[in-house]
């Protein structure tokens, strides 16, 4: 009689032909799974992805059906995949923690307008998207060791026109910020705005003070914010950089109205004190030189204005009107 033999069980493909017919084929062990779950982990805390969304792209790469459980044998690719997701991801999160630091000091003075030039001289870009991490960062280094020039942002023409809706409703969101960040009422801010500019109760702001007035809402803002301002701090918030001539006043002004050198910690009253005077010399000087308006300025005749329409009434009585006449070329001759 003859005995059926035993088919030999299926192995799966590439499996050397000594191996038990499971080997390869087992699920993933509970230390494996651990590794690679570890490793999705810190990719979800680094990206916007979702656990499943990893797991599942994780499986594409390796051409496993999504319905389809990981194997041990599948183990050794997978770490590698999640390994080269995760390095993606802790280069992507490094860029966007330097750009945001980046971005937080191009709010401050002409900043923007500094980076702006030396990325298009330097790596011919003009976004800072377009620049690699390293360049990304060599351009913060820069920026924070003040070692970018800083241009002097351009100053519109003074005018006297009123400020228009626009103008008035951004100042007036800047000091609704401030009073939120100060616990000062709003009216208060308002109060101390149009005494700094000299303008009383019910006029109207002119648009020339509006530039001046954004500087120093937006760096009370900021300063309110910092738990230890200084001289030198304040030089980095103002939206209008500080000439070197106004550093040197502003520090000779703290000095003797404070006792305070660029190092010293300020309290809240001795910052606002120092911007109400920058901002009045500021004032001061743009008002100086401002132009003369044509409506001002007086003819060198002027003075002789009245005596000349005299004359002219005198006109329509002779012998009146010539010793007028002689009078005022004698009153001339003294005079030239």
């Amino acid at each position: 009689m003859m005995h059926s033999i035993p088919a030999a069980g299926a192995r799966p493909p590439g499996e050397p032909p000594g191996a038990p017919p499971s080997a390869g084929a087992q699920p993933l062990t509970p230390q494996q799974r651990t590794v690679l779950e570890r490793l999705i982990t810190r990719i979800v805390a680094l990206s916007q992805a979702q656990r499943a969304e990893v797991w599942a792209g994780m499986k594409h790469d390796l051409g496993i059906k999504n319905d389809q459980p990981l194997l041990s044998r599948h183990f050794p690719a997978a770490e590698q995949n999640l390994n080269q997701r995760l390095n993606g991801a802790q280069e992507r999160h490094a860029v966007r923690q330097t750009l945001q630091q980046l971005t937080e000091l191009l709010q401050h003075g002409n900043n923007r307008q500094a980076v702006s030039d030396y990325i298009r001289s330097q790596f011919g870009q003009t976004v800072l998207s377009q620049l690699t991490h390293e360049q990304i960062k060599s351009v913060l280094t820069l920026l924070q060791n003040n070692q970018l020039e800083i241009p002097q942002p351009q100053q519109r023409p003074a005018t006297d026109r009123p400020m228009q809706p626009a103008e008035h409703n951004a100042l007036n969101q800047l000091v609704g910020k401030l009073a939120a960040a100060t616990g000062e009422s709003s009216k208060l801010i308002w109060q101390s705005m149009l005494e700094l500019t000299g303008v009383k109760g019910g006029e109207t702001l002119p648009a020339r003070h509006y530039t001046l007035l954004t500087t120093w809402l937006t760096a009370r803002l900021t300063l309110a914010q910092q738990p230890a301002p200084t001289l030198q701090t304040i030089q980095t918030v103002l939206k209008q950089p500080l000439e070197s001539s106004e550093w040197r006043e502003i520090t000779e002004y703290a000095e003797q109205r404070h006792q305070a050198t660029p190092q010293t910690v300020l309290t809240a009253p001795q910052v606002q004190d120092i911007l109400n005077h920058l901002f009045l010399r500021r004032l001061e000087r743009a008002t100086s030189s401002a132009p003369v308006q044509p409506e001002h300025v007086q003819p060198i005749w002027a003075p002789f204005v009245p005596v000349i329409e005299q004359l002219k009434t005198l006109s329509n009585r002779p012998a009146l009107g010539l010793v007028a006449l002689l009078l005022f070329i004698a009153l001339m001759w003294i005079l030239f």
